[in-house]
């Protein structure tokens, strides 16, 4: 029976533990884009996530497949939207205005998806499917309104920021359709499809670094340290490898709008992370989880 169950809903489940790990990343990624470019940290997490599903592929023995070059196209065009431009925006918004307020823009992105998947895709969802889309959308905003993960952003710019959060949700969202098209219309693998990713995002950040080499930066030079090093690798890990495996997986086996949703739930799993670091939570912060999950049971109940 529980075997059963997660297949029905392994595109959901696999969207939650994105999600997770999304909210671990995020405030490191918030307190790297210090140190880093977003253009640099973007190409060096790609490029590292790039190796470890390579290495991946190897080892699982799956690395014959048969390629298709229209659907290979449309995983490098997803890749330079949703994880090129869209992450270097997002981490360009984390630098700008912090976690806090980045990941509470984020939110803009499942009922922008569910529209576009409405449009394009012709996904139908029930009505009750929205109005989970709507209470998780609540929720997370409600917790993340109040509080932030990250700390130590020292240059704080809120109209850059919401214009790079903008930016990135538009990215995000088409990406994320983009994927879902190529997905169903083909029996390619989450992980071969997260490769092409990968590598699309990685093609046109280096590209926009070679655009951007005369212009001088305060974050030209890195100064590389074991600390920097090994931030860099676990958050490319958790976030980008493992991440944007599962991301896949959800699209391939969830509509895209409650996809996107239950991605973009990674806020709430801040606060029990938050709970063992010693914070104090809030009320307010543990009834804005609870909205959450309500909407996230509507998404599992009503499809």
């Amino acid at each position: 029976m529980m075997v059963q169950w997660i297949t029905n809903f392994q595109g959901e489940l696999a969207a939650l533990s994105g999600a997770f790990l999304w909210a671990i990343s995020s405030a490191i990624y918030s307190l790297l884009g210090q140190k880093i470019s977003p253009l640099k940290l973007n190409l060096f997490k790609g490029l590292i996530a790039i190796a470890l599903i390579f290495l991946t592929l190897i080892i699982s023995g799956k690395l014959q497949t048969e390629l298709n070059l229209v659907t290979i196209s449309l995983f490098l065009i997803s890749g330079v939207l949703g994880i090129g431009l869209g992450d270097t925006a997002f981490f360009s918004a984390l630098k700008n205005m912090g976690a806090r307020r980045t990941l509470l823009m984020a939110t803009l992105s499942p009922p922008m998806t569910a529209l576009l998947g409405l449009i394009f895709l012709k996904e139908q969802l029930t009505f009750g499917a929205w109005c989970g889309i709507l209470i998780t959308g609540i929720g997370v905003a409600w917790v993340i309104s109040e509080r932030t993960p990250g700390a130590a952003i020292t240059n704080i710019n809120i109209k850059q920021g919401i214009i790079w959060a903008i930016l990135a949700e538009i990215a995000n969202s088409s990406g994320a359709i983009i994927s879902r098209f190529a997905l169903l219309s083909s029996d390619i693998s989450p992980l071969w499809s997260s490769l092409f990713r990968l590598t699309g995002g990685a093609i046109i950040v280096v590209l926009l670094l070679f655009l951007q080499r005369r212009k001088p930066s305060k974050l030209g030079k890195i100064n590389w340290s074991t600390k920097l090093i090994g931030g860099i690798f676990v958050t490319t890990f958790g976030g980008t490898y493992l991440g944007i495996w599962l991301q896949q997986i959800s699209l391939k086996f969830a509509p895209v709008g409650i996809a996107q949703t239950l991605l973009a739930t990674s806020p709430i799993f801040i606060i029990p992370i938050a709970a063992q670091m010693g914070e104090k939570i809030s009320i307010r912060s543990i009834l804005g989880v609870l909205v959450a999950v309500v909407g996230i049971s509507l998404l599992f109940n009503f499809q």
